[in-house]
């Protein structure tokens, strides 16, 4: 995504004012989910990078202490470089909550011959309570997919660096927030692939005038060992959805599944941006066969693009919309959307905020999120 700004003052006016609109007629009544008790936003640190990596993707809250990084500070890594073309950016900073400092935790060649393609990293991030961070790669040379490579899956230590690099056929342009089932010495993994036949955004489709729609996605399922003192090894890869819809796009390098969250009944939320819907995979963790696209659970109304997901303590979902600033909530036992709740109300963009969110992650107090504005290359809280 690209970036512009918006006056501080002018836009914390408009996001007080959305919000106060979006909160009436609920203010008395008791909160029906975690986005109605939200009241506070606030800056937290810029995410540019000294190389001047920028367009902030993946956000993680760490688990564990280990090496450099503490237990709930917060990892976020860049997609673009310092030229702004996106799939070359190739670095993580750290933000420690504590001290409210921010410092450069990883930083990769973006022509690393063992990812094929290069390096970009993307929204497919994690670390593991062994302290080992692993990140998908969607790698791009002229910042559009004219250029895409495969990509890989790049793991490093807890210190920040590179010790090894995951490719296989099934990897191909990790694209979606990683959910992560981590036992200590094993882990699963889920993760959306957006790369398999994008062509270039170029290819037009007659009908519409806009890039070609190809419904080839898929979410793949990794299971990993992690051996005591090793680097964790890659065991076995089992697509669990497929058919999933993407589309390249100038404005944004690609159009695909992003948002993927895992209930405690083993059903795994997918965001599918394209047919603005939420679909659920059920048996995530023990099918062994695709669901296809799985079952939709709410399409259209709050939704407008849906992109990266949480879930709440309450078994809500949490996504970032990204063709407005706002965030949704939906309880996907009944299927329904419960409320928006103003993010972003960048007026540069129509509508407000179009563009501008991308990863989430739940706090540690489970009663706030951290986010990212690509627009201002920051992180943010959002808190009661």
């Amino acid at each position: 995504m690209r970036t512009t700004i918006l006056h501080p003052l002018r836009r914390a006016k408009a996001l007080a004012a959305a919000s106060l609109c979006l909160g009436l007629g609920a203010a008395h009544a008791d909160p029906a989910g975690m986005l109605e008790t939200i009241h506070k936003h606030k800056f937290l640190t810029t995410t540019v990078t000294d190389n001047g990596d920028l367009n902030p993707y993946a956000v993680v809250v760490a688990p564990a202490s280990a090496g450099v990084i503490e237990k709930d500070d917060v990892l976020i890594d860049n997609f673009n470089n310092i030229s702004n073309l996106q799939g070359t950016g190739t670095s993580i900073v750290r933000y420690h909550p504590a001290t409210k400092e921010t410092t450069l935790f990883a930083q990769v060649s973006q022509h690393l011959k063992s990812c094929p393609g290069g390096v970009g990293l993307t929204t497919a991030m994690t670390m593991l309570k062994s302290g080992w961070v692993i990140v998908g790669s969607m790698p791009s040379t002229d910042g559009t997919t004219r250029t895409k490579g495969q990509g890989c899956m790049l793991v490093f230590d807890a210190n920040g660096h590179h010790v090894s690099t995951w490719t296989d056929k099934t990897i191909d342009g990790p694209w979606g927030n990683m959910v992560t089932v981590d036992h200590g010495d094993r882990a699963t993994l889920f993760i959306s692939m957006a790369g398999t036949g994008i062509p270039s955004p170029d290819v037009l489709d007659p009908a519409t005038r806009y890039p070609v729609i190809v419904h080839t996605s898929t979410v793949l399922r990794l299971e990993v060992t992690i051996p005591e003192g090793q680097p964790p090894v890659l065991q076995s890869q089992t697509v669990i959805a497929d058919g999933l819809s993407a589309r390249a796009d100038l404005a944004n390098f690609l159009l695909g599944p992003t948002g993927l969250a895992l209930g405690a009944d083993d059903t795994l939320y997918v965001t599918d941006g394209l047919d603005n819907e939420i679909t659920a995979i059920e048996h995530a963790s023990t099918r062994l066969e695709s669901a296809g696209k799985g079952r939709v659970v709410t399409q259209g109304g709050l939704l407008a693009w849906p992109l990266a997901m949480v879930m709440t303590s309450q078994g809500h979902l949490i996504v970032a919309n990204g063709k407005n600033g706002q965030a949704v909530e939906v309880d996907p036992a009944a299927g329904k959307q419960i409320y928006a709740h103003w993010l972003n109300t960048n007026q540069a963009q129509s509508p407000p905020g179009n563009g501008n969110l991308f990863g989430l992650a739940l706090a540690a107090d489970g009663k706030s999120f951290y986010y990212v504005e690509d627009d201002n290359n920051d992180l943010r809280i959002a808190t009661p």
